[in-house]
């Protein structure tokens, strides 16, 4: 054999252990940085993801609070501050055991009623994970809710007459009056509404009768309530669903905090809640009174908001005095605690920073982290049915 094809032999051999070894480690540092990236890259996606839901979740939440909000004290024509300005006896409801300012259900001579949960006044904080007292003072309408409030967030009702109406051709009067109005308006009363309506109201612009009833085709029977006072096929009588709603806070099925709606029947009592928006943790309100204390035929209301109060402060009465109180509300600030629906790899809130805040309502991070994204939104709501002229 030549030397150099020995030489060549030699220079073929496989790679040292040593070369080896640095090879790995090379790899291992270049694997690492791969997984780094990508673990970043994911609790990137799952921060931007559970901030989009947060987001997407509040704004519907939001939009339901607002829209429902504005129509509390709707009567038809004219709102439910002009009638008690004309006449303090131009809303009658005909349902059995309802005494005014009482909180059942179907008390339309409060449009709109609110509960404060113990603990969360301006200036209060509370701990998220902890331990939160519910809304006090609540009825038996508020307390029956199913599912039921949680602690940590308010309550609100409210009463109005649905945005549509259909008008009255004929009016039969007799122990149960029945209305006769178009074949194609049923429709119209029925929209928006989770069942069949059993609710109703006729008004004009100078009374308004709210009754408890039913629907068939284009006939509504008004139990135990005479239309006496009322001309038909006149274009300016007519029959609207009433509606009373009751906003909160529950536990859905998944144990996820969540945004419920409930609207009362005939009965006089609120029907099983619907679930809205899923990561609504806490609901705030903030009450807007108008300038008037006592708004009656002498004393309009003034248009002018000069104290902002929550519901305890408002009225916690069951009486007359919680009547002229609710009365008063012309403004209503909302706000909420979301949270993303599922884990979102947030870093733990640091107070010393920045804490995250309701309506003056201070919430401090958990004990544990649970890795949520959350965020609280606030938003002023004018009473539409209320403001100074309508």
């Amino acid at each position: 054999m030549s030397r150099s094809s020995f030489n060549a032999g030699r220079h073929a051999a496989g790679l040292s252990l040593i070369e080896m070894m640095i090879a790995m480690v090379i790899s291992l540092i270049l694997m690492l940085g791969v997984v780094q990236i990508f673990m970043a890259s994911r609790a990137a996606s799952r921060l931007s993801e559970g901030a989009a839901r947060t987001q997407e979740n509040a704004r519907f939440a939001l939009d339901f609070l607002e829209r429902d909000i504005r129509m509390a004290g709707h009567m038809g024509c004219v709102n439910d501050q002009a009638h008690v300005i004309k006449d303090g006896d131009s809303i009658k409801v005909h349902v059995a055991g309802i005494t005014s300012g009482d909180g059942s259900p179907l008390d339309f001579s409060v449009p709109i009623q609110g509960y404060e949960a113990d603990g969360t006044a301006p200036g209060d904080a509370l701990t998220i994970g902890g331990t939160w007292a519910a809304a006090g003072s609540t009825p038996d309408g508020i307390t029956g809710l199913s599912p039921a409030p949680i602690g940590g967030s308010d309550i609100l009702v409210m009463r109005y007459l649905a945005a549509e109406g259909s008008p009255v051709l004929n009016i039969v009067n007799g122990t149960d009056s029945t209305v006769t109005i178009a074949s194609d308006a049923a429709a119209r009363l029925s929209a928006g509404a989770a069942t069949t309506p059993s609710v109703f109201a006729v008004s004009d612009c100078s009374r308004v009768d709210i009754f408890s009833g039913t629907l068939d085709g284009n006939t509504i029977t008004a139990n135990a309530t005479s239309l006496v006072n009322y001309a038909s096929n006149n274009a300016v009588t007519m029959v609207y669903r009433a509606e009373s709603l009751v906003y909160y806070v529950a536990m859905n099925t998944a144990n996820e905090p969540s945004l419920y709606r409930a609207r009362a029947n005939g009965d006089g009592e609120f029907e099983q809640g619907e679930e809205m928006v899923e990561g609504i943790e806490s609901l705030q309100f903030v009450y807007g009174l108008d300038a008037e204390s006592a708004i009656s035929s002498s004393a309009p209301p003034t248009g002018v908001i000069d104290v902002q109060r929550v519901a305890s402060e408002v009225s916690t009465a069951a009486d007359a005095t919680a009547v002229a109180e609710w009365r008063r509300v012309g403004m209503v600030q909302l706000g909420i605690l979301v949270r993303s629906p599922q884990p979102a790899s947030a870093e733990q809130a640091n107070v010393d920073v920045a804490q995250l805040g309701v309506l003056g309502v201070a919430f401090n991070p958990p004990q544990t982290n649970d890795r949520r994204y959350r965020a609280s939104y606030e938003v002023s709501v004018a009473l539409r049915n209320r403001l100074f002229g309508n």
